[in-house]
């Protein structure tokens, strides 16, 4: 190799460069896109779990619970609520009913929302969705 490093070397390695991270950027997409389809399960979307989600968004819950690793972290992961509360849907919905209105004094404690029954109910089948999607294995222990 030359002790000189000319223009046209720097043009084939920006070239080379580019094209080996673009085949690597389609293999990689290709392969995500063929494994996609045996974790996807949409098909279990019933208007019972879009209205959980819709009181999910409405009630900001990611702003202080993480799902799926995204969100805040001030509370509980709850991909794996649903498990953790025994498979239980009346467990989760006798939790949210129990918070106190004012809160624990000192303590970080989930807000009292008075969500009306059916509310609670699309939560908590809401939850029970995520529980049983392929996520990995996250999170990586049953307290979230």
């Amino acid at each position: 190799m030359s002790e000189m490093f000319t223009k046209s070397m720097a043009r084939n390695m920006f070239y080379g460069g580019s094209v080996f991270f673009f085949l690597l950027f389609l293999g990689l997409t290709f392969d995500t896109m063929s494994v996609l389809p045996e974790r996807d399960h949409r098909e279990n979307i019933t208007p019972e779990v879009a209205r959980g989600k819709m009181v999910w968004e409405v009630n900001n819950c990611v702003g202080c619970h993480s799902l799926m690793g995204e969100g805040a972290y001030f509370a509980p992961e709850l991909a794996n609520v649903y498990n953790r509360f025994g498979n239980s849907k009346d467990a989760i919905i006798g939790f949210i009913k129990s918070r106190p209105v004012d809160g624990i004094p000192g303590r970080r404690s989930m807000p009292q929302f008075n969500l009306s029954d059916d509310d609670l109910n699309a939560v908590a089948e809401f939850l029970k969705w995520t529980s049983e999607i392929d996520d990995a294995g996250w999170p990586p222990n049953i307290q979230g």
